[in-house]
């Protein structure tokens, strides 16, 4: 302890090197080369070492060059990396290989010149906070991990309540929320399309033998960040990993930038971030020792598993059905050369909502998934205006459907099978809009 603690005060009260000029560097991993630099401290003796591992998305090695600079400052090599894009997108990627990925850059830098190749470890934000921990839990080359708005559950278990967070916050209530944060994440995660939406971070982390640092904003609305220091405590002592320090700061973001609300991110680092993480690798790795876990405004939920009729290619196929038997009545209209058109009234009127309500839903939730729901725009009575048009339309649907139906009941000899078919499209057409939200309050 006491040896720890003067390893502390020699960090802060030593005069600081100056950044050595940067170093480039290549490595390979799954066929892929990847190109970083190493920002090293000038002189000195070997430094410890750092991986940065990206957050979600594109990243180059410029996005962690502040951070590096500020380490290598403290004395710390760090090595920023260009992320791969091949295997990587919006709809693929697997994290083992990303670990992979980081490990190759860890044999990179332990063999840097000025580096002590038994003090490099690794760094990761956000879902770096998934995969940096899974590199060092694959091998023994890894001296420490260090997290920044790192998850303790799945990846769409979080992004779901981070989804409704944004929500709640621009007014938005009520079955929007519920469709955005769970009915899609659930549909995507089962037609494939979200990739590593079930990766269980707590396994990995009861294998993690070497020191943790786990930081988190308590004011960050990407990450249950109460539930994720609990979790990585309950976990680590467990596993019986008593070298760990979670920490939480205030007024702090997701990525530790200063912030009045958790949703803007204002100019510098949370105060004491940079030092913390420099003292630390630099020998002051006291523990166990955590917060207390900061206030969430809700509690993420684990999503439930699709049942057989919310299957996407059922969702799809009703969408399609229902939106071909509104479709069939004004495009048969065209053929037709009696004059007289049959149950045209109610018959329009239900053919043009159904048309509205399966077209704009489509439009609407593409627009949501490409990120619209983070900027909901203009909100009355809880919804958007565009989800409040659109409930408006289903509901209008039920009304014209059942306007029609009493009219050719009554004349059952008019209408024939566009009006039938249009009625199919009703029925059709009413649970699904239910099962999303059109016809819930």
């Amino acid at each position: 302890m006491i040896a720890a603690l003067l390893a502390a005060v020699v960090a802060v009260s030593s005069p600081l090197p100056a950044a050595a000029p940067d170093g480039e560097v290549s490595f390979t991993s799954h066929g892929v080369t990847l190109r970083g630099t190493v920002v090293a401290p000038r002189g000195g003796g070997p430094a410890p070492g750092i991986v940065m591992v990206h957050g979600s998305g594109e990243h180059d090695r410029d996005d962690y060059r502040a951070e590096a600079e500020s380490f290598a400052k403290a004395g710390i090599a760090t090595l920023i990396y260009d992320k791969r894009t091949e295997g990587y997108s919006l709809f693929e990627r697997d994290y083992s290989v990303l670990a992979d990925d980081a490990l190759a850059a860890v044999q990179a830098l332990r063999s840097h010149p000025g580096v002590d190749p038994a003090r490099v470890g690794v760094w990761g934000l956000s879902e770096g906070g998934w995969v940096a921990p899974l590199a060092a839990s694959k091998s023994k080359d890894v001296a420490f991990a260090v997290t920044v708005g790192a998850n303790g559950v799945s990846p769409d278990r979080q992004q779901a309540w981070a989804l409704e967070t944004y929500l709640r916050r621009g007014g938005v209530t009520g079955s929007m929320v519920d469709m955005v944060s769970s009915t899609n994440m659930r549909t995507l995660a089962g037609a494939g399309a979200f990739p590593e939406a079930g990766y269980d971070p707590v396994p990995v982390l009861e294998k993690v033998r070497q020191p943790v640092l786990g930081l988190w904003g308590e004011l960050d609305r990407l990450t249950p960040p109460g539930e994720a220091v609990r979790i990585f405590r309950e976990t680590l002592d467990r596993a019986g990993n008593r070298q760990y320090t979670l920490k939480v700061f205030p007024q702090a973001q997701h990525g530790l930038r200063r912030t009045t609300d958790g949703f803007d991110k204002l100019d510098g680092f949370a105060p004491g971030y940079l030092d913390l993480v420099a003292n630390w690798v630099n020998g002051a790795k006291n523990g166990p020792s955590a917060d207390p876990p900061p206030v969430q405004a809700s509690q993420s939920a684990a999503l439930a598993p699709l049942a057989w009729y919310e299957e996407p290619w059922m969702q799809i196929g009703v969408w399609a059905l229902a939106l071909l038997a509104f479709t069939a009545y004004p495009v048969t209209a065209l053929f037709r050369r009696r004059k007289e058109v049959p149950l045209a009234g109610p018959a329009r009127w239900l053919a043009s909502a159904g048309l509205l309500g399966t077209a704009g839903f489509l439009v609407y939730y593409v627009a949501l998934s490409m990120g619209a729901a983070m900027a909901p725009g203009p909100v009355l009575f809880g919804r958007t205006l565009p989800w409040l048009a659109l409930q408006l339309i289903a509901v209008g649907v039920v009304a014209a459907g059942v306007v029609t139906a009493v009219s050719w009941w009554r004349k059952k000899e008019r209408g024939g099978v566009r009006v039938g078919l249009l009625l199919a499209g009703t029925v059709l057409f009413v649970p699904w809009a239910v099962h999303w939200g059109l016809l819930v309050p």
